[in-house]
């Protein structure tokens, strides 16, 4: 991935708003169960949301796809009105574009 790609998606899974890693139980800081719930997650389940960096290293949160899609929808509600590119013509805005695909797999 270009350096360019990944400050994007970095900057559309910022937008989530990643639960503090404090507050994870283990296998959600393990990436075995969704970060906003319950559920289990396998690798054709789970929405891989990055490498992030927590207070006892790394670590690499996954979601289920319902909750990704829910949390990107809310995303998307905070940043448009707050991007001129989103304003001016959101297709073009690419922190946007990650996050409406977001939206659309998990409500698949």
């Amino acid at each position: 991935m270009s350096d360019a790609l990944a400050d994007v998606v970095q900057a559309g899974l910022e937008a989530l708003d990643l639960p503090a890693f404090e507050d994870l139980t283990p296998d959600q800081a393990r990436g075995a169960v969704c970060v906003w719930g319950a559920e289990q997650l396998t690798a054709e389940t789970a929405v891989d949301l990055g490498e992030q960096h927590g207070p006892d290293g790394r670590w690499w949160p996954r979601a289920c796809p319902r909750h990704a899609a829910d949390r990107a929808h809310r995303a998307l509600y905070e940043h448009v009105p707050l991007c001129e590119q989103c304003v001016d013509e959101a297709a073009l805005c690419p922190v946007g574009r990650v996050l409406y695909r977001l939206v659309r797999e998990g409500r698949r």
